[in-house]
């Protein structure tokens, strides 16, 4: 052992005794681990299961680096829970505790996008002829109902007077109970914002605030979907670094598409081109401003979509445009150039600032930063969809986000087209890997017992170094993973009356205590009702009440039940005797009909791989390790996972699901299932 390593295992010794724990033989190998790395410059993937304490385990030796480089590390993490205790509590004890081991303080930040903190601008008048009494823009009221506009108006009241309390301006230290509309109204992206020093409240900018503060910070915490921002961006987002922790790592992938998703809606389209309207002076022998213009075009590309659509198969049929476009059907492609052209025109036509403009009408300077990053924004997006259902989009040059996938989602209320990258890979190995260190963790890394699976998405090479440290957990002696083989195989006309009965059975014998993880909401619901009143204990539902308010309720009534879908997949975490049963209801493979994953899976066909088990196998193996890991939260806990989807014991692909599961002991008798849970009961 190196003397770096030796220093590493003395402050990790220090602040775990410190702050009261044990020391952790997985978590002292996972430190070593992440010091070579750093120090080596190599890239490592390290699974840590619940309990090994890999906060930790990274943070040590990111501080170490930290330090000794004079450069901040980047921590990013998937969920708000993970970042605050981080920040609140993990960071600031650490301060404390290696005070006297360390050369200066430490200094930590949490960074996050600047549409997550509230702009003053925008708050103090510089939302463009907003409804003084609703504070949402005109344009917007105009597509919305009469009750929409009532309680965003009152929403938007309330952001602007915490707007006057507030010591950061973050929404995620806000009061729960604001939308995303009442937000943006309060709220702009990068690219909408004046910047700094043309800002009449730059200097009291929160996202500024917060950034300052990070570029002096020696730990940085922020979320993947910055680091995407920052991997696609021109310009850096995040303060300069070379090293880069990813916790959570099993949402990387996901958190990158979404970042990289864009839309096109009618509704949206409507609203950017009045608000154009209001800015764009008179141009063309038409008479016609530029946002003019772009109201027409939209309007012609709205009425093309609508006949398109009502011409059209039912959705699921051959002939059905609702769903994945190979290409962009008859008769649409010429009406989305001519929106793309014209989002094009008004974005040059507005981009003219007058003189004078940002110190005279900093409310019009405002608005129309803002319209110039939507005008561009919608442009791209456009060609984007174009570009993607060109005949030989495949043979193009790639760029960054690779080949693209387009796709039209439509009910009665919405229609929205869809354009998604098909891989993030490339992404991630030139914006990422390439330019940092990275270290990459989670509990669930190894799908099906290797790193291939993750290593493959994230675009890692196969010379990068992983490690599974493990668990203290003994999930073999703790757990128990039941499946119901007797259980017909799950099919698409809902739940079973056979299902039914097992969860009631299951549930009783285990006297509640019980998560339920659906697959889908409408059997989430449809099993609640079947068995309120069935059962003598209390179901809450997924959706009833806010998710933190449903845990809390959870936790502390040991005979409630918690049923959901894939919010409650991961992040639950509820040790002690509130929780001794999870019930799957069915292997969580993907939609059939989602565009993107069927995309996936036909080109990793294509090229010659498994594209079952390479997307649907792995993505419900990935959910399946994660709705299992609920169980086992402390070295105290016993419990059992049911499933009630036979196939995770009889089909071919079962072994591998298993395999990502943790190592429990495994039965597929009802009989010894029920008669462990009774013996269970406190």
């Amino acid at each position: 052992m190196t003397d770096k390593q030796n220093s590493t295992q003395k402050l990790l010794a220090t602040a775990v005794d410190s702050l009261g724990g044990t020391p952790r033989a997985g978590q002292q190998k996972m430190a070593d681990a992440v010091h070579s790395a750093m120090s080596e410059h190599k890239h490592l993937a390290v699974q840590a299961g619940t309990g090994t304490g890999k906060s930790l385990a990274y943070l040590i030796p990111a501080i170490q680096r930290a330090m000794g480089d004079d450069l901040p590390v980047i921590i990013s993490t998937a969920t708000i829970a993970l970042q605050r205790q981080l920040v609140e509590r993990d960071l600031p004890r650490l301060s404390k505790a290696l005070k006297e081991e360390l050369p200066r303080p430490l200094e930590s930040a949490i960074l996050k996008g600047r549409n997550n903190y509230l702009c003053l601008n925008k708050v103090h008048g510089g939302a463009k002829e907003a409804n003084s009494d609703t504070g949402v823009h005109p344009d917007a009221e105009a597509l919305l109902s009469s009750e929409e506009i009532s309680h965003t108006g009152a929403q938007v009241k309330r952001l602007h007077e915490w707007a006057n309390e507030t010591e950061d301006g973050d929404r995620d230290n806000l009061e729960r109970g604001v939308s995303d509309q009442a937000w943006r109204q309060v709220s702009v992206a990068s690219r909408e914002c004046l910047g700094a020093s043309r800002c009449p409240f730059g200097e009291q900018c929160f996202a500024e605030l917060a950034r300052a503060k990070a570029a002096q910070a020696d730990v940085v915490v922020t979320n993947h979907a910055l680091l995407a921002i920052d991997a696609m961006a021109d310009a850096p987002v995040l303060p300069e670094h070379d090293v880069v922790v990813v916790d959570e790592a099993h949402e990387l992938v996901s958190r990158i598409t979404s970042a990289a998703t864009a839309e096109l809606s009618p509704t949206a389209i409507a609203i950017l081109a009045k608000r154009v309207e209001k800015l764009a002076p008179k141009a063309g022998e038409s008479g016609k401003d530029a946002g003019s213009e772009l109201e027409d075009a939209g309007d012609a590309w709205t009425k093309a979509l609508d006949s398109a659509i009502a011409a059209s198969e039912p959705v699921g049929r051959p002939g059905s445009i609702i769903g994945r476009w190979t290409e962009v059907p008859v008769g649409l492609d010429v009406t989305l150039a001519s929106l793309r052209d014209a989002a094009w025109k008004a974005n040059r036509t507005i981009s003219g600032i007058p003189a004078g403009e940002f110190s005279n009408d900093p409310a019009q300077a405002a608005e129309r930063q803002a319209l110039i990053a939507a005008t561009e924004e919608l442009h791209d997006t456009a060609q984007r969809v174009l570009s993607a259902s060109a005949p030989d989009a495949a043979d193009k040059p790639a760029d960054l986000l690779g080949e693209d996938v387009v796709w039209l989602s439509s009910d009665l209320k919405r229609k929205q087209i869809f354009v998604a990258p098909l891989s993030v890979a490339d992404l991630l190995r030139q914006r990422l890997f390439s330019q940092s260190t990275v270290i990459l963790t989670s509990a669930t890394l190894a799908l099906g017992g290797k790193f291939t699976g993750m290593m493959a998405q994230w675009g890692l090479s196969s010379d990068a170094t992983t490690l599974d440290v493990g668990t203290p957990f003994d999930a073999r002696t703790h757990g128990i993973l039941y499946v119901a083989t007797h259980l017909d195989k799950p099919g698409r006309e809902g739940l079973s009356a056979d299902a039914i009965d097992e969860t009631a059975q299951l549930i009783n014998a285990a006297g509640g205590r019980t998560l339920g993880l659906f697959s889908s909401r409408r059997a989430a619901e449809e099993m609640a009702d079947q068995l309120r009143g069935v059962v003598p204990h209390k179901i809450l539902l997924q959706g009833e009440d806010s998710m933190s308010s449903l845990v809390e309720q959870f936790r502390e009534d040991e005979s409630t039940c918690l049923f959901g879908t894939l919010g409650l997949w991961q992040g639950v975490d509820v040790p002690g005797p509130s929780l001794s049963l999870v019930i799957i209801d069915r292997i969580p493979f993907p939609r059939p009909d989602d565009p993107l994953m069927k995309a996936r899976q036909e080109a990793a066909a294509k090229a010659g791989r498994n594209g079952f088990m390479e997307v649907a196998a792995t993505h419900a193996a990935l959910l399946l390790a994660q709705g299992a890991g609920r169980l086992l939260r402390s070295v105290d806990d016993r419990g059992m996972v049911a499933v009630l989807d036979q196939r995770l014991a009889t089909a071919r692909y079962g072994s591998f699901l298993r395999n990502s599961m943790p190592d429990f002991w495994e039965t597929n008798s009802q009989k010894t299932a029920l008669g462990a849970l009774r013996r269970l009961k406190p």
